[in-house]
């Protein structure tokens, strides 16, 4: 559903997107780099104790208007949103986390779309560990090498795709997903639950995420990563350090 405030020409000036946009492949990687290293990857809501709104018009203000981030079901969320303004057949696909250490819902909204004759995996919100560029469904059981990234889309026993990425030397299984499409409200009860159970890796620790040309900046709790090339520097920090990182890492003034 297209937001009654969704403006197109702002959200391409919010990512840094030149040129004019149009309904192919070019476009759909393009714009998904852009986004990727200008919008990041948030949850300080939730870390404020509230809810996020799935509603599409208040995506669209935090994001272009208040020129923040948010997490999986909102940067993909307005990523949808202009992928439907220039023409861009997509779904929403439901995910299966698989970085935890035991079975997980499918709590996590991914994209498929559809571009060049092609079907295309695009997610600008698995933080740390999501692809940079959209993915072909066809490209299984290859190496797909994304900058300095690694990743590989293979099936899973039960038939779904399984995508993974090389970390240290081994592959890690990030999510399992099939194409039934799904629909805003199909991601409410996962946006609540990622918002407010205590289990949730959301609730427990601030993450703020920034991919770049060369690689991603990355906060979690009291720890900072720069990664550059595939070669991660960290720190820990105080609590007193974190508004200066957001503002001058992520671009993020919290209210």
């Amino acid at each position: 559903m297209q937001p009654s405030n969704f403006d197109l020409r702002s959200y391409l000036l919010r990512i840094g997107f030149a040129g004019t946009p149009s309904a192919d492949l070019a476009t759909l990687r393009g714009m998904m780099r852009r986004q990727l290293f200008s919008v990041p990857f948030e949850n300080l809501e939730v870390q404020e104790g509230r809810v996020v709104s799935l509603v599409p018009e208040e995506i669209f203000s935090k994001i272009v208007g208040r020129r923040r981030g948010g997490y999986c079901y909102e940067v993909n969320g307005i990523f949808a949103m202009a992928l439907d303004a220039i023409g861009i057949p997509y779904r929403f696909v439901a995910a299966r986390p698989m970085t935890y250490p035991v079975r997980r819902p499918k709590t996590h909204m991914a994209i498929v779309a559809e571009v060049d004759g092609g079907q295309w995996l695009c997610d600008l919100g698995f933080g740390s560990y999501g692809i940079r560029e959209p993915v072909n469904l066809d490209w299984l059981d290859r190496e797909i090498r994304q900058d300095y990234d690694i990743f590989r889309l293979g099936r899973a026993p039960e038939g779904d795709y399984l995508l993974q990425s090389f970390i240290d030397g081994a592959w890690k299984n990030l999510y399992e997903f099939n194409l039934q499409p799904q629909e805003w409200v199909d991601f409410e009860p996962a946006n609540f639950m990622n918002s407010t159970h205590p289990d949730s890796i959301f609730v427990r620790n601030l993450m703020v995420v920034l991919q770049n040309e060369r690689g991603k900046e990355v906060l979690t709790g009291y720890y900072f990563k720069s990664v550059s090339e595939g070669r991660p520097v960290d720190r820990k920090i105080v609590p007193e350090e974190i508004p200066g990182l957001l503002k001058e890492r992520f671009g993020i003034i919290p209210r």
